[in-house]
């Protein structure tokens, strides 16, 4: 957990409440965390999921992993402490999200345990739904696709500790959701994610 640096602060408590935001926008604000391995189809159905939320009329915002590192996260690497930092980052700016009312499509790798865990407590401390959504596609296939040649990079020996080659990816045990992208297609996937929103009453 991050240090409280920041001194002779005070916590601002506007006058809007969570049940005005979520009878304004007609949906609950929540974070769908999209985690897998690298080629997995990830930002594949973020992207979808995002487009068609939109088209129902809903509020949704997509948090890609590479996009957070050109800007929020450009001062971070790819060390074991980096990535925990990345993750810790999102989390919270996720959380801000899902207290707007918007619902939040989290899309990283985010490789281990106690990142994700993390993530997860700050939204249940503040109240607010967590959805973790294992997009388990095996690492044979998501190498097979490997969209960015970074599998035959780390083969290669080019990129150090790669996600499944060289550092471990510790799959959730008990995710909400699962995702076996080689085995549904996109829309299918989507349907998965919209199946769950409209059950437990999100949108």
């Amino acid at each position: 957990m991050a240090e409280q640096k920041a001194t002779n602060i005070t916590w601002h408590e506007g006058t809007v409440t969570r049940e005005e935001r979520t009878s304004n926008m007609g949906q609950k604000g929540c974070t769908l965390w999209l985690t897998g391995l690298s080629g997995s189809g990830k930002s594949t159905v973020a992207v979808a999921l995002e487009q068609v939320l939109l088209q129902r009329g809903k509020h949704a915002y997509c948090l890609d992993g590479d996009n957070i590192r050109f800007g929020l996260n450009k001062n971070l690497g790819f060390s074991a402490e980096d990535r925990a930092e990345n993750i810790r980052r999102i989390g919270e700016v996720a959380k801000l999200f899902a207290d707007s009312g918007m619902i939040t499509v989290a899309s990283f790798i985010s490789p281990y345990t106690v990142d994700r865990d993390a993530a997860r407590k700050v939204h249940e401390d503040a109240g607010l739904p967590f959805v973790e959504v294992f997009v388990n596609t095996p690492l044979e296939v998501s190498e097979e696709r490997d969209p960015k040649g970074l599998y035959k990079k780390a083969r290669a020996g080019e990129i150090k500790g790669f996600t499944g080659i060289d550092d471990p990816y510790e799959a959730p045990e008990k995710p909400e959701l699962l995702l076996p992208t080689h085995e549904l297609s996109v829309a299918e996937a989507v349907q998965v994610v919209l199946d769950y929103l409209e059950s437990n009453n999100l949108i």
